[in-house]
């Protein structure tokens, strides 16, 4: 039986007339066998080399949210209007347990742009690039150049301090992209404007925030969103990495006035703690930038500043949306792996009063992780436990490219083509605090989250030791590590080894700076 597009390619003869000789029949028989023969093979290599032509190599759209915690409806946060961030979720896999490799920008955004772990890129603080421990290395975006793809960056992919180099470079790595574009708008003009609920600290830093007048556009996140859709729309016709990056929810917490009225003061509380919270977490839990609960701060100004985090929150799912809406009006949709994270998680003043980052309690070690790839059917929630590191894996094998070796995570292309894929991983965050007036030395945090259990210690056990059962203890209330009984050793004594294979737990001998931790 021929092959169809052997069949269409067949030569046919006129009949043959009787009484021809029957070597003449013969003849002729073998000489369309030996053209048929000798056509077969360079044929389906011709049909599988078109094929794999006409095959369009998938776009990525790569957008990072800064300080987003797990603050999002499709998380099950009962108080967040992400209206588009949910859609995507609902059209590819919402990663629930995903946690990133040290909760501060730097660290983790070089991290994720490796896939490589924090003690093999030796960065710790917001100062270290990750070139001075690794010149060599192969970032995501230059491996996706190799195949011919175009690569840019707009707005904040790498780090920068937030807002002094908004409109700049800040501390990115120039081999990764084609193009870089830094949008500067007037929420940078309107910082004079910023409520600053603790003057002694920069804005970037501190509980500050601004219900600004004008309209997204005019914003720096809004002319983020317009510039990435220019690009998408200029390289609709050639695969593109296309690096999208916002700058809020981070402080200072600016957003349009018609997002923080989505939040009436009156519809907000704090989160609960039970009394005495604090008394079996070690000092070296509580990061050095917010040692006090609060910050000392009264009821309203807290309530006033998670209005403005959740209205920023809602700002930037609406410049989701623009981007999701702009892929469907570029027929780009269906040939596009979208990938929407945040660096890490943050904190709203859980455990009695904890801030923004810095911790390796849940809060901030777990972030959002949506992924959405072209032909995807199993869609929906995945509990799996998955590691930032993961994401260089999977878009390279989504991409059908080849990965350098020595990656630390692993693709997660099983779990999204069927989320209770079997999948037995950890996810392993760690921290570094300097000495000050609590800890006398330099003291390294690492955590390991199993699907059942936190486990951390503070400077290998000598600075404190913490585990957390979150099957019985979701929101890790009770240190089980303080009075352990045999269970809980058990569980402390098979999780260590682990941990420590993959966090050493030992103060770097690289440089780094304390103020900048």
């Amino acid at each position: 039986m021929l092959s169809r597009i052997e069949q269409s390619r067949t030569f046919h003869f006129p009949p043959i007339r009787d009484g021809l000789p029957n070597m003449i029949l013969q003849l002729r028989t073998a000489l369309l066998l030996l053209i048929v023969a000798n056509l077969g093979a360079p044929l389906a290599s011709v049909a599988t080399a078109a094929d794999e032509t006409s095959r369009r190599r998938p776009n990525v759209l790569f957008v990072a949210v800064d300080d987003l915690a797990c603050s999002v409806g499709c998380y099950g946060d009962l108080i967040a209007k992400t209206p588009n961030i949910d859609r995507l979720a609902a059209t590819g896999t919402c990663f629930r347990r995903a946690y990133n490799q040290l909760p501060l920008c730097n660290p983790t955004r070089a991290s994720v742009m490796t896939g490589l772990r924090p003690d093999t890129i030796q960065v710790y603080d917001l100062d270290r690039h990750f070139r001075d421990q690794v010149p060599d290395v192969l970032t995501l975006p230059q491996a996706f150049q190799k195949r011919g793809y175009f690569a840019a960056r707009v707005g904040k992919i790498y780090h920068y301090n937030v807002p002094a180099s908004i409109g700049t470079d800040g501390f990115d790595d120039p081999p990764s992209w084609n193009r870089t574009v830094n949008p500067k708008g007037r929420d940078v003009a309107d910082e004079p404007m910023i409520f600053n609920a603790e003057p002694h600290r920069a804005i970037s830093g501190a509980l500050s925030w601004l219900a600004a007048d004008g309209s997204d556009e005019e914003q720096t996140d809004g002319m983020v969103a317009t510039e990435a859709i220019k690009i998408m729309r200029e390289k609709r016709d050639e695969p593109f990495f296309l690096g999208v990056g916002f700058f809020r929810p981070h402080t200072p917490y600016v957003a349009p006035k018609r997002y923080f009225e989505m939040y009436p003061l009156e519809s907000l509380r704090l989160p609960y703690a039970p009394p005495h919270d604090r008394d079996d977490i070690p000092v070296a839990a509580f990061a050095q930038n917010c040692p006090v609960p609060n910050y000392g701060l009264d009821e309203m100004t807290l309530l006033k500043a998670t209005q403005a985090y959740y209205a920023c929150v809602s700002f930037v799912d609406a410049q989701v949306g623009r981007l999701l809406d702009a892929l469907d009006d570029l027929d780009l949709a269906d040939d596009t792996i979208v990938v929407l994270w945040s660096d890490h998680g943050y904190h709203l003043g859980e455990h009695d009063g904890v801030w923004q980052k810095r911790t390796l309690f849940e809060q901030a070690a777990r972030s959002p992780l949506i992924i959405r790839a072209p032909g995807q059917t199993a869609c929906g929630d995945c509990h799996k436990i998955v590691e930032f590191v993961d994401l260089y894996p999977t878009l390279t094998d989504l991409a059908t490219i080849k990965s350098p070796p020595g990656l630390a995570g692993h693709s997660l292309r099983p779990l999204l083509e069927n989320p209770d894929a079997e999948w037995d991983e950890v996810a392993i965050t760690q921290v570094l605090r300097p000495a000050d007036n609590r800890l006398n030395e330099p003291v390294m945090g690492c955590s390991i989250r199993t699907s059942r259990y936190r486990f951390t210690e503070w400077a290998e056990g000598k600075h404190g030791t913490e585990l957390y059962d979150h099957q019985a203890d979701p929101n890790e209330f009770d240190n089980l590590a303080l009075e352990a009984d045999d269970n809980a050793h058990a569980v402390m004594d098979r999780l260590r080894p682990l941990l420590r294979s993959k966090a050493s737990g030992k103060i770097p001998t690289t440089p780094f700076n304390p103020e900048r931790l």
